[in-house]
């Protein structure tokens, strides 16, 4: 296969840096982005000067404007070409209590998690349409198939992601533009640490010894214990993008399915989740039916 040309958001950690030296190794154009590569000289540097010469970095913040994004990506277009699979990987959360959860933290994790995918699908999908191929990847979380206590407002912006991009894969389908969206578990990147990514609020004492307390406790007992190896869930990533692998081996390829859960215990949280809603709706199938106009 010929290689592709790839960008990606969120590159300077976790999955993002994972998935640039999965795809520079695999002989494929890498664009690596992040909002501020100063902050990570060794990774932009082992990117750039890469033996291939195929990996290259630029700084994209999601929640710029429209047309920033939309220059950022016809500069990442001026490397290579036309970009064929862009991963919408950036992500950030706030923990807490739903009521004490100030609107400006609520802001701008809706900002990076699901305005920020926007804007990059914005930028990149009239040209895919055009040229009728290209893949478009949406990094959620299990927290957009289930929301727990103290993970409110960020599992509201997953959800909102997840809701996108349903409609965006229905939408793209005749133009033969793939929608990937991935719903990772627990992975051991830096996603939970208090010092990098994570700010957990302080909740009102009517919360203490409730399900919010012991979540939050159990979040900040959880970091560097996370089931998750993120080496080898950007490669099941990168398999579903180039539908071979294990990917191809229990038959998802061709099946056009949306959705890839990494992690076992995303996998069993999921499975419980949807038991639950499924139980719950068609408990239900009467009293829906009860409001149907009599005829």
């Amino acid at each position: 296969m010929a290689p592709q040309n790839i960008l990606i958001t969120g590159s300077s950690a976790g999955f993002g840096a994972a998935l640039v030296h999965q795809f520079l190794s695999a002989g494929h154009n890498v664009i690596a982005t992040s909002r501020n590569p100063a902050r990570t000289p060794d990774l932009v540097s082992s990117i750039t000067s890469h033996p291939s010469g195929r990996g290259r970095w630029l700084t994209l913040d999601v929640t710029s404007p429209q047309e920033t994004i939309s220059a950022t990506i016809r500069e990442a277009e001026s490397h290579f070409g036309p970009l064929d699979v862009v991963i919408n990987n950036a992500g950030y959360s706030v923990l807490g209590a739903v009521e004490a959860m100030d609107e400006e933290k609520a802001r701008v994790q809706f900002d990076t998690n699901f305005w920020g995918p926007l804007r990059v699908i914005k930028a990149v999908v009239p040209g895919m349409r055009e040229r009728r191929r290209g893949t478009v990847v949406n990094v959620s979380s299990i927290a957009g198939l289930q929301g727990i206590p103290s993970t409110g407002i960020y599992a509201a912006s997953k959800h909102a992601l997840e809701a996108l991009s349903e409609s965006l894969s229905l939408e793209l389908a005749p133009f033969n533009v793939r929608v990937l969206l991935i719903q990772p578990g627990g992975f051991r990147t830096n996603f939970l640490n208090p010092t990098t990514s994570l700010q957990t609020l302080p909740f009102p004492p009517a919360y203490t010894s409730t399900p919010l307390h012991t979540a939050l406790d159990r979040f900040a007992a959880y970091e560097g214990h996370q089931l998750g190896d993120p080496e080898e869930g950007a490669k099941r990533i990168y398999e579903a993008v180039m539908q071979e692998g294990m990917w191809k081996e229990v038959g998802a390829d061709g099946k056009g399915w949306l959705r890839l859960m990494i992690g076992s215990d995303a996998w069993e949280r999921g499975t419980k989740a949807l038991e639950g809603k499924l139980e719950n709706i068609r408990g239900l199938r009467r009293v829906a039916a009860s409001t149907d106009i009599k005829k």
